[in-house]
């Protein structure tokens, strides 16, 4: 049976969004529509995508974990070595979408990507769950490897070596980024096709808001 695309249709109707019922800092916005978002009882409401691009103009795009959410932008970690790594090291910018579909809800940011500071890539390691701290020790992530036994095999080596008594030492490769945002737009799914977006934007170091037509 062949899917039938044009089919697949929703109709939004659950909220409106008006410039003056939004706070006039995204951050703050952001952090209102995400509370909502947990609340609401989402599986994973911090998940996110992350759109990188290196010098070679190719874009990718990955679902990564927002892990903090600060004046400065939003926080995740991955290994720096890895695909996005790697991009971000050649070019230091970043999209990321949220999108809450049982919430009718989107919001996408764009901006500069940093390293955050060492210290907290190290708070950040060592409040991880041991088995994560092992598989982020032990994955060359995005590198090709000669098999999942490859794999797992130094997986249950590094269990016999580490213990919640002697845990993994952070990777120097593993670490966390911040995307600090020059524009942010949060969407609202309306009737009609006709959806409400308003996007901020970063000028002179204040925010201004605009309405988008949909």
């Amino acid at each position: 049976m062949q899917t039938t695309f044009q089919q697949i249709r929703e109709e939004y109707k659950q909220a409106t969004l008006q410039i003056a019922d939004v706070d006039p800092d995204p951050i703050v916005q952001f952090g209102l529509w995400f509370d909502q978002a947990v609340a609401s009882g989402l599986r994973e409401p911090n998940a996110m995508t992350l759109a990188t691009c290196g010098l070679d103009g190719e874009p990718s795009a990955r679902i990564v974990l927002l892990k903090g959410l600060a004046d400065s932008g939003f926080v995740f970690f991955t290994n720096y070595h890895s695909a996005k790594g790697r991009q971000l090291k050649e070019n230091p910018k970043a999209a990321l979408v949220f999108f809450w579909n049982e919430l009718e809800r989107q919001v996408r940011v764009s901006g500069m990507v940093k390293k955050v500071p060492r210290e907290e890539s190290e708070q950040y390691f060592a409040q991880r769950p041991l088995l994560a701290q092992i598989g982020a020790t032990i994955s060359p992530q995005s590198e090709i490897i000669p098999g999942r036994e490859w794999l797992e095999e130094r997986f249950a080596r590094a269990q016999v070596e580490f213990t919640g008594q002697n845990p993994p030492a952070r990777p120097e490769a593993w670490g966390g980024y911040v995307v600090e945002p020059r524009t942010i737009e949060f969407w609202q799914g309306r009737q009609s096709r006709l959806h409400d977006r308003l996007r901020y934007t970063r000028e002179n170091g204040a925010w201004r808001i605009d309405r988008l037509a949909p």
